[in-house]
C-alpha cells in the first residue's frame, strides 16, 4: 500500500493553484517556472536573446549595489509549513549563495507586493545554498500562511521552490454543501493500492485535467483482485453526491466502482465490520463525468474500490460537515492564523465586546474547550 498523505503537500505548486505573483527581476528566466510540479529539465545548447535558457527563475547580475532579488508566491492552498526546498538544479555557476523565506497572511486577497515590510514574518533565516542541489530547510513556525517571499542574495537562479506543509481550510468556506474530499478543503488521500502510472493524490486536486497524466492510474491487474483509494475527508460529514470523472481515460477506465465509508470518530479504520456501503458496485463509462446521488451517515473516511483496475481524472464527494467537525475546523483555523489576520477578523465582527475581543487576542493557542464568543462563532460559521 502507498500512503501519500504521510508526506506534506507542496502548497506552492501550480498544480493546485499556486502562482508566482511578483518578482523584482526575471531577465534570464521566467518566475513562473519556480513552482512547476515537474522537476526542472536541463536544456543543452539552448540560448535566447538574453543568454542561456533555464527551466527556472533567474535574475540578472547585480551592478547597482542592491542586497537581494525576490519572488512572491501565492500558495495554492494556505496552510502551516513544515519545510522548504530551494532547488538550484542545473544552476552551477549562477546560483545564489544565500536565500531566505518569509510568510504573509491576511483577509481577502492581499496584494502581497504592496504589503509593508512589517507584514512579513521570517520563516527561514538567510541561509547558505549549494549549487545544483536540493537545499532543504525546516520551518518551525506554526502559523497559517497564504503567501511566501523567496529572497536570494544577491542574485542568480533557482530552479524550483517547494513549500511543503499541511492545508488549513478557512471554516467560512466549509459551510453548506462542499466537496469534503477536496485538497483545498483539507481532504487528503491516505492510501492507495497502486499508483504505477499516476498518483492517487491527483484525484482531489482543484480544476480539470488536461491529460491522463494528471489523474490516477494503476498497473494492469492479473491476480483477480481490485484496486482502491482511501480518502480522509476534511471532517466528519454526510455525503450527498459523488462525482467520478474518467475524462481522457478512453481505454483504461475502471469497469466498475464501489464506495464504502466509516466514521473514524467512533470506529477504528481497521475494523472491517464498521465500514458500510455508500454506493453499490456500479458500472463506469470511459471518458465520462459520472454523477451519483448518495445518502450517507456521517463518515470521516471513504474508500473507493475500482474493478478490476484502471484510472480516472478526479473524484468529488459533496456533502455537509457535522457541527462538531465544522467547529474543529474553526478551532484549528483560529489557532493557526497569524495575530495580524486575527486582528482583522475580530475587527469585522459585530457585537463583540471589548472584553471578549481582548480575551480572544490573549488566549492563543485556543484549547479544545475554549469558549469562542457567540459573535465570533456566528461570523465564522453562519
Amino acid at each position: 500500500m502507498s500512503s501519500p498523505l504521510s508526506e506534506p503537500i507542496d502548497l506552492a505548486s501550480s498544480a493546485i493553484g499556486g502562482r508566482v505573483v511578483y518578482a523584482n527581476d526575471e531577465l534570464f528566466a521566467d518566475r513562473r517556472h519556480l513552482i512547476r510540479p515537474e522537476p526542472s529539465a536541463w536544456q543543452p545548447d539552448t540560448y535566447g536573446p538574453d543568454g542561456k535558457i533555464y527551466d527556472g527563475w533567474e535574475t540578472r547580475r547585480r551592478r547597482d549595489g542592491g542586497e537581494r532579488d525576490f519572488a512572491i508566491v501565492r500558495l495554492g492552498a494556505p496552510g502551516v509549513l513544515r519545510s522548504v526546498v530551494v532547488d538550484t538544479a542545473h544552476f552551477r555557476g549562477n546560483y545564489p549563495p544565500y536565500a531566505s523565506l518569509e510568510g504573509l497572511a491576511g483577509e481577502g486577497h492581499p496584494i502581497a507586493q504592496e504589503a509593508p515590510e512589517g507584514a512579513w514574518t521570517t520563516l527561514v533565516e538567510k541561509s547558505a545554498l549549494k549549487g545544483d542541489s536540493e537545499n532543504s530547510f525546516d520551518v518551525v513556525n506554526q502559523n497559517r500562511w497564504s503567501h511566501v517571499r523567496l529572497s536570494i542574495y544577491p542574485d542568480g537562479g533557482v530552479a524550483r521552490l517547494r513549500v511543503l506543509g499541511d492545508v488549513v481550510p478557512d471554516p467560512r468556506l466549509l459551510t453548506g454543501t462542499v466537496d469534503l474530499a477536496a485538497l483545498w478543503h483539507g481532504g487528503r488521500v491516505v492510501g492507495a493500492s497502486n499508483m504505477f502510472y499516476g498518483s492517487a493524490g491527483n484525484l482531489i486536486r482543484p480544476g480539470e485535467t488536461r491529460t491522463i497524466g494528471e489523474g490516477w492510474e494503476t498497473a494492469r491487474r492479473r491476480d483477480g483482485g481490485h484496486d482502491w483509494v482511501l480518502f480522509q475527508l476534511s471532517g466528519a460529514g454526510r455525503i450527498r453526491r459523488a462525482e467520478i470523472d474518467t475524462t481522457h481515460f478512453t481505454g483504461n477506465a475502471p469497469g466498475e466502482v464501489r464506495l464504502v465509508g466509516v466514521d473514524g470518530r467512533v470506529n477504528a479504520l481497521e475494523d472491517a465490520s464498521a465500514w458500510h456501503e455508500l454506493m453499490p458496485r456500479t458500472r463506469l463509462r470511459p471518458d465520462t463525468l459520472h454523477r451519483f446521488v448518495i445518502r450517507s451517515e456521517a463518515v470521516t473516511h471513504v474508500r473507493m474500490e475500482v474493478f478490476p483496475d484502471g484510472g480516472m481524472s478526479r473524484v468529488r464527494l459533496f456533502g455537509e460537515l457535522e457541527p462538531d467537525a465544522l467547529e474543529g475546523v474553526m478551532l484549528q483555523w483560529l489557532r493557526t492564523v497569524p495575530s495580524s489576520q486575527l486582528n482583522e477578523v475580530l475587527g469585522a465582527v459585530t457585537g463583540l465586546t471589548d472584553e471578549e475581543n481582548a480575551a480572544m487576542r490573549h488566549r492563543r493557542p485556543f484549547p479544545p474547550s475554549s469558549g469562542v464568543p457567540a459573535a465570533v462563532r456566528s461570523y465564522l460559521l453562519d
